[in-house]
């Protein structure tokens, strides 16, 4: 190995893409159990190493030399072999202070709680105290390590104005879990999550949804590789690269979601957006279909609309759980928050709104099968389309312009 990353699972990593499109060089992951840990820092057959859970703090005592800043947050995520003597960093310092700094948010002078016990917290801290934090306190599930629990959290802390979970509460493949109830931290400014697997989690969602600045930890990500670029090269970066690969990463990684009402284009368009992207292309009701095993009239006639739903819950929240596709789903599947929530976890969502007057009744729809239902059905989902998307897209022109207008929408 040249370049690479160690850890215990690393199938959801983005690393070895992020390394080749800032630096072109080709950068290998080598997952490790604890045992073999030793043996291959003792080998030192690799260039330049980045290291993930749960090994940032088992590589010290291996090392030869120990960056200051690193010494001081007790973790390591790069190891440089310099003619055999190894030489351990933190970048994730470099990471998460870019990335706070980039959203606008700002600890200065405020209290700060970090979530979580492991190395990324202690990074945390010291990315807070640097930042001009006046209180910096550690949250874990048990008292420890000077740590407070979730619950003195709530009871003594409750003033806090910013929160950073170091923890793996909420990363694919369980995006259910939320580390905290933000009904307990009501003087909340700011939210980040060193998470970027999903790209957006329940955290960072629930943040933004009460209008609180949050951000996933996509661009740590990037920046951490960018600061490790540095040391397993000598050569200095240029800052716009890390902008430019974080933008590239986001879009390859985000679904493009279709939302409108039933008759609007959203499969028509979904498929010429698939083929021009190079994506898969997912109907939900088609998969709906699939799983129920019949056809939607009749899941609606045999089984209910709440059957329907429940059933369609399932299928986006399974579909949103990875990124990279387009996605079309039905109609009233806004009408539920946590499917909006399941969309946006990796997702970006288009509104194809076409006016009324050019949707047409069509019998195979439940719930929108003659005019005047369908035109019941517009007036209750419209502001809910509306609020629910990311972009809005009129679709009054050709099916390729209103192709281009989503592409534009997507990436802007």
């Amino acid at each position: 190995m040249e370049f690479g990353l160690i850890g215990e699972k690393l199938g959801h990593s983005f690393s070895r893409e992020i390394h080749k499109s800032l630096r072109g060089y080709d950068y290998e992951l080598r997952e490790l159990r604890p045992d073999e840990v030793r043996e291959f820092l003792a080998k030192r057959e690799f260039r330049g190493i980045n290291v993930t859970i749960p090994y940032k703090e088992t590589v010290i005592p291996y090392l030869d030399e120990i960056d200051e800043a690193a010494r001081e947050i007790g973790a390591v995520n790069t190891v440089v072999n310099r003619d055999g003597k190894l030489f351990g960093y933190n970048t994730d310092y470099t990471g998460m202070r870019d990335l706070i700094l980039r959203e606008g948010i700002d600890p200065a002078g405020k209290k700060v709680l970090v979530l979580g016990s492991g190395g990324t917290s202690k990074t945390a801290m010291t990315v807070a105290g640097s930042l001009g934090a006046e209180t910096v306190l550690r949250v874990s599930r048990t008292k420890r390590d000077n740590c407070i629990t979730y619950e003195e959290a709530r009871e003594i802390h409750a003033d806090a104005q910013i929160i950073i979970n170091a923890t793996p509460v909420g990363m694919y493949p369980n995006g259910d879990g939320c580390p905290i109830d933000f009904e307990a931290f009501p003087k909340l400014t700011g939210v980040v999550d060193a998470i970027y697997n999903p790209l957006r989690t329940k955290l960072v969602l629930a943040a933004q949804a009460r209008g609180i600045k949050a951000a996933g930890g996509l661009y740590m990500l990037v920046g951490q590789a960018a600061a490790a670029a540095e040391h397993f090269t000598g050569e200095k970066g240029d800052p716009a690269d890390t902008e430019r690969v974080y933008k590239e990463l986001l879009l390859q990684k985000e679904n493009l979601i279709l939302t409108g009402m039933p008759g609007v284009g959203k499969t028509t368009i979904g498929k010429i957006l698939a083929k021009r992207l190079g994506r898969d292309f997912v109907d939900c009701d088609d998969v709906i279909t699939e799983k129920a095993g019949c056809d939607i009239p009749t899941i609606f006639a045999t089984r209910g609309e709440k059957a329907f739903r429940d059933l369609e819950t399932e299928v986006i929240r399974e579909l949103s759980a990875t990124g990279g596709k387009v996605i079309a789903p039905g109609g009233g599947a806004v009408l539920r928050e946590e499917n909006v929530a399941s969309l946006r976890a990796n997702g970006r969502i288009i509104f194809l709104d076409r006016p009324l007057s050019s949707i047409t009744a069509t019998e195979g729809r439940p719930l929108s099968a003659n005019r005047e239902a369908l035109e019941a059905r517009y007036r209750e989902r419209y502001p809910i389309y509306c609020t629910a998307c990311d972009a809005h897209v009129e679709t009054d022109g050709t099916v390729g312009e209103t192709a281009d207008a989503v592409l534009k929408a997507f990436a802007d």
